[in-house]
């Protein structure tokens, strides 16, 4: 049985990591209302692009001379997967919950006879995935120190995908990450960005005869880069806000376990503590008969 110093070193201890969970749990909410408010204003602009491009790339896509940002290299071999995860921990399943996501992704491609590479955005994602897929890592992007993700960010990681398609280096590209639903609800989700995915029926919107000007090929040229950037930076501001409710969910459920743990070692100390008053006790009853 432990010592009263051993435990009342432990019930310290507990106590001291239950003052750091209780303040990273305030943190991550103070974090997750200005990332929330952020996640859900983008949404609306990101999906009104995506229906502007459904207008336009329905006529265009056909067209061999298209942006490579539209139809693709016409190939379906080489598949990119851009995983978004985040940078630290302590964010209870978040990040695990999206590599578990992507391994069963990679494994139906692998199965088709497809060629898999992979593009991690945040430490964790690049550090949980090279244990099984090293040889498809390419070097990621990571915002480790950075306090807080704006849309140049995602307009660098847009231009990286546009060169390396128009290299040719994949013939389809799809973005993984945590949509954002709820405070305690993040949805792993797959969102196929090159070439740009077309409603098989047309919407009454997508349906219409509409005249653009300038022509459509102009209007692609510099709408389909911008969506690409728009799309990744919802993707980065869902997984931010994803991140904190995760952690403040985790450091809550933290906080609960530790105040638990402290109760029973509070209660076994005590018990300790009286079994040895009550040894004492009758260690001097016992000398006092024995006189």
């Amino acid at each position: 049985m432990p010592s009263l110093k051993s435990l009342r070193s432990r019930i310290n201890s507990v106590k001291s990591t239950r003052k750091i969970t209780q303040a990273m749990k305030m943190v991550a909410a103070s974090k997750l209302r200005r990332a929330q408010s952020q996640a859900e204003a983008a949404r609306p602009y990101a999906e009104r692009m995506e229906r502007m491009l459904e207008t336009l790339g329905r006529s265009s896509a056909e067209n061999p001379n298209a942006p490579v940002l539209l139809r693709g290299s016409g190939q379906d071999q080489t598949h990119l997967l851009v995983v978004v995860t985040a940078d630290r921990g302590l964010c209870g399943a978040f990040n695990a919950s999206v590599a578990r996501f992507a391994r069963g992704r990679i494994r139906e491609l692998a199965a088709a006879g497809r060629t898999v590479k992979i593009l991690p955005i945040g430490r964790k994602g690049r550090d949980n995935l090279r244990r099984d897929h090293a040889p498809m890592l390419i070097p990621g992007i990571d915002f480790a120190g950075k306090r807080r993700i704006g849309f140049a960010d995602a307009e660098a990681i847009g231009l990286k995908l546009a060169t390396m398609a128009e290299n040719g280096e994949f013939d389809s590209c799809t973005l993984i990450y945590n949509h954002f639903k709820s405070v305690i609800a993040q949805i792993p989700t797959a969102q196929q960005l090159i070439p740009l995915p077309l409603p098989e029926e047309a919407t009454s919107e997508a349906g219409a005869v509409v005249e653009f000007e300038p022509g459509e090929e102009e209007i692609l040229a510099t709408l389909l880069p911008r969506n690409l950037a728009v799309q990744i930076y919802r993707a980065l501001l869902d997984s931010a806000a994803g991140e904190q409710g995760a952690r403040m969910t985790a450091m809550d459920n933290a906080t609960r376990n530790a105040g638990d743990m402290i109760n029973r070692l509070t209660l076994n100390y005590n018990r300790q503590r009286q079994a040895n008053i009550t040894k004492e006790l009758i260690e001097i009853i016992s000398g006092a008969e024995a006189v």
